[in-house]
């Protein structure tokens, strides 16, 4: 039951295990409170009793009704009791708050030779950290009688003692102490003794035999008496013994110490056979009534076993393991009998000095194992107990760390330690601590312990993932299969845990289209999601953020540059001529054209770029396999030898163009060449080639009348601009004749001009409404010329297509060179006068 009690003004919680005692109801709560109070404003003790031999699990306290708090609390708190020293005597109930007895204690095995017997516990509590001292004293019951040494004494008295002579007996030993222990002696009825009851400096009870009548050797020899020792307890328990008494001759001398009390000091752990102190007692007396033997009486039977006597000499050695932490001062009675049955008795008391002997025991109470990055200065990290065994300087003790750590110890009471924190800790710096902690006593020769404590420290997401690269530069070859790896980003970050998993994703941006990779959101691989076009798209930038999983996240952000390779997926496109063209109308080429004549250019392009899109030209396939060629990059189709009368006047080459991709890819263009002797014959044959058209009806006139209303109005201005050209070309004339240069063949080895100029000749005798826009034709030369001058002068007019002018340019009015010999006539006249858009006039209606 709890009772509630005041010692020296602190409060305390006693359990009586015999009853109740009523109190005041009203004080009761006053002094309730008042302790509640007091015990968490400080350092705090709970007081309670048990009495010993109690059953296992027997009710030592309610520590959560001693505490205030309920048992939910206790084990969110994670209370708990630990008993000072190695073994622990109690249980704690955190779910009940209840504290119980590990097992049945006996006193007289915990506390030996002690008259009060406290047990100590901490209690303590979590969330905060609070530490509690509890005790728990240990009553005496009386279980254990008195008991002499001997079951009988025997005592040898001389006839002539006298009356009043004192004969000291055997105590009687019992183990319970206060009101339970050894409290009276009592002697059975007889005639001659009577006994004496005395008290020792140590509390202990011991019994004379006082003489009261003179003995008479003649009339009694001897006699027996029966001693009882009676202890105080409820009931009392009691032990008996025989006392012989052997009546002796006279012996006129006692023996007598040289002190009635040694007092000795020696120190503990001293080696066994160590002399301690020597008596002596002398008796004038000759014979064996002279020769003293000595012997201890009245002693504990534990001195007896730590100290050895010589009967003979009266040494006292040691013969046991002193230890002054057991006790501190060990009393004995040494008894010197003559040889006619005389004694004398005299005291030893022997001081066991403490030696420095016990190292500094470091008991942990409480142990944070993690603690957070986080945490402030001065958190509690652990909790623990300093003890030593040792008193004096040799029992005081001082802890210190090794090493230079963040983290400082705080004494709080009782040798009791705080472990703490002293600065801000930082996990990526240090992830563990290993933490020495030596305590070191006062001692002249110090002694100390260690304590090695293992703290880590937990994880703050404190860190924002940091890619490897500033920026990652990919690429994929176009035409690529859907969902194609083409490498990975990778971040790393310097936290643990899930704030050091990261997390892959693309960031998007507001109006534009969705990107077409795709990042894994674990390992950051990087796949294109659909195929690629190298000439649609060469490039694209994406951003990728890595995310981290700590709350909050913290984030990063790369660019990823893609590059797309090109592949030679697109054959050569063929510009000119164009593939809908008809080949039996393509170029003319005069019969007098020299070798390395420019005949045409075949011009192609390639979407592909690089290597994929370098051209070559080759001739595949010709009518004259020996009478043309084709430039290997430049495509231009020239004449290898002159042209001559025997060469068919229609040519048809099929030109192949190749790119340098792997695999190469290629088109073909079909030129058609016409060899022609002079400006009519190729109208003859290009007219006779065109078919009449069918009319279409009203819409063909209407579209007829449109296309002449429009050609008559820009003929009008063309003739127009054509006559103030004449006009000045004329005036110039009249001063001097124009120079022609030399016509050749084998210039103009590069690409084709930028633009065609054609001349505009009427012919005579055309009655056909549609205009039609020609190639550039030779000129119509007049009939009757002769066959050697048309020949040459065929190409009078027919070069006026295209001639250089100055710079490599084009001249839009220019003239082609006459051969040497020739000089202008009038056809060349006709012609210059006529010079602009041909024009002819056929007899059918349709455009």
């Amino acid at each position: 039951m709890l009772g509630i009690t005041e010692d020296g003004g602190w409060p305390f919680w006693r359990v009586m295990a015999g009853g109740i005692r009523n109190r005041d109801s009203k004080r009761q709560v006053i002094l309730f409170f008042l302790c509640v109070c007091v015990c968490q404003s400080g350092a705090e003790t709970f007081r309670y009793s048990l009495q010993e031999e109690m059953e296992k699990d027997s009710f030592v306290a309610n520590i959560a009704k001693d505490l205030g708090v309920s048992p939910s609390q206790l084990v969110a708190r994670n209370a708990r009791v630990v008993s000072e020293g190695n073994e622990q005597f109690f249980l704690f109930n955190q779910n009940t708050g209840v504290l119980t007895a590990k097992e049945s204690l006996d006193r007289e095995e915990i506390c030996p030779q002690r008259d009060i017997c406290t047990l100590v516990f901490k209690i303590f509590l979590e969330n905060p950290l609070q530490l509690i001292r509890g005790e728990v004293e240990i009553r005496d019951v009386n279980d254990n009688s008195p008991v002499f040494p001997e079951k009988e004494m025997v005592l040898e008295i001389l006839e002539t003692a006298s009356p009043g002579s004192r004969f000291p007996l055997e105590s009687a030993q019992d183990q319970d102490v206060g009101s339970n222990g050894l409290q009276n002696y009592s002697l059975g009825s007889n005639l001659h003794f009577s006994l004496a009851l005395e008290t020792g400096k140590n509390g202990m009870k011991y019994a004379e035999l006082i003489l009261q009548h003179q003995l008479d050797r003649e009339e009694q020899r001897e006699m027996n008496l029966l001693i009882t020792a009676t202890d105080g307890g409820s009931p009392p328990r009691s032990g008996t013994a025989q006392v012989r008494i052997v009546v002796m001759d006279a012996n006129d001398n006692t023996p007598v110490f040289a002190r009635e009390v040694y007092e000795v000091r020696v120190t503990e752990n001293s080696p066994p056979e160590q002399l301690v102190v020597r008596v002596t007692a002398a008796d004038p007396d000759e014979g064996s009534y002279g020769k003293v033997r000595y012997a201890f009486t009245q002693t504990t039977e534990r001195s007896r076993q730590l100290f050895e006597l010589n009967p003979a000499t009266g040494e006292i050695r040691v013969a046991g393991n002193l230890d002054f932490e057991e006790a501190k001062t060990h009393e004995m009675v040494v008894k010197a009998t003559d040889g006619g049955g005389l004694s004398a008795h005299c005291k030893v008391q022997v001081e066991i000095l403490d030696m420095n002997d016990n190292a500094p025991e470091i008991s942990l109470t409480s142990l944070t194992a993690s603690i957070a990055e986080a945490a402030p200065p001065l958190t509690v990290v652990a909790l623990f107990i300093v003890q030593d065994r040792d008193s004096g300087d040799n029992g005081r003790t001082e802890c210190s760390i090794d090493g230079d750590l963040p983290f400082s110890l705080t004494r709080t009471f009782d040798n009791c330690y705080e472990l703490r924190t002293n600065a801000v800790l930082d996990r990526e710096t240090t992830a563990e601590y290993n933490i020495t902690i030596t305590a070191t006593d006062w001692g002249t020769t110090r002694l100390s312990s260690r304590k090695n404590l293992f703290v880590q420290i937990s994880d703050v997401n404190d860190n924002s993932p940091e890619f490897t690269q500033e920026g990652y530069t990919m690429s994929v070859t176009e035409n690529n299969s859907p969902m194609l790896r083409i490498g990975s980003v990778n971040a790393t970050d310097a936290d643990a845990g899930s704030n050091a998993r990261i997390n892959y994703a693309l960031v998007q941006q507001e109006g534009k289209e969705k990107p077409v990779v795709s990042v894994n959101s674990e390992n950051g691989d990087v796949y294109i999601l659909r195929p690629m076009d190298y000439e649609e798209v060469r490039a694209f930038e994406v951003a990728v953020r890595a995310t981290d999983g700590g709350s909050p996240p913290l984030s990063a952000q790369t660019v990823l540059r893609v590059v797309v390779r090109d592949e030679n997926d697109n054959a050569p496109l063929v510009l000119h001529p164009p593939p809908d063209s008809s080949a039996a109308t393509g170029e003319l080429v005069p019969r007098w054209a020299r070798a390395g004549y420019l005949v045409a250019k075949v011009v192609a392009v390639d979407s592909d770029a690089g290597q994929n899109a370098w051209l070559s030209y080759e001739l595949a396939k010709a009518s004259e396999p020996g009478l043309f060629r084709v430039g290997l990059h430049s495509g231009e189709v020239r004449t290898v030898r002159a042209v001559s009368e025997k060469d068919a006047s229609r040519q048809r080459l099929v030109v192949l163009v190749r790119d340098q991709g792997q695999p190469p890819r290629s088109a073909t263009a079909t030129l058609g060449i016409t060899l022609v002797d002079g400006f009519s014959d190729a109208h003859l044959r290009v007219s006779e080639e065109v078919p009449a058209s069918e009319p279409d009806g009203p819409l063909t006139l209407y579209l007829i009348s449109s296309l002449a209303c429009v050609s008559a109005l820009f003929l009008a201005t063309a003739v127009g601009a054509l006559a103030m050209k004449v006009r000045q070309a004329r005036q110039s004339e009249v001063e001097s004749l124009p120079t022609f240069p030399t016509a050749s063949t084998d210039s103009n080895e590069g690409s084709l001009p930028r633009s065609y100029l054609y001349d505009v000749c009427f012919a005579t005798g055309t009655v056909n409404s549609e205009f039609r826009f020609l190639r550039p034709l030779l000129p119509c030369f007049p009939a009757g010329l002769p066959a050697g001058q048309g020949e040459q002068r065929s190409s009078v007019c027919s070069q006026d297509a295209a001639i250089p002018g100055e710079g490599g340019g084009w001249s839009a009015q220019g003239k082609a060179p006459l051969p040497e010999g020739v000089g202008p006539g009038p056809a060349e006249a006709a012609c210059t006068a006529s010079r602009g858009l041909e024009l002819h006039v056929s007899s059918d209606q349709n455009p």
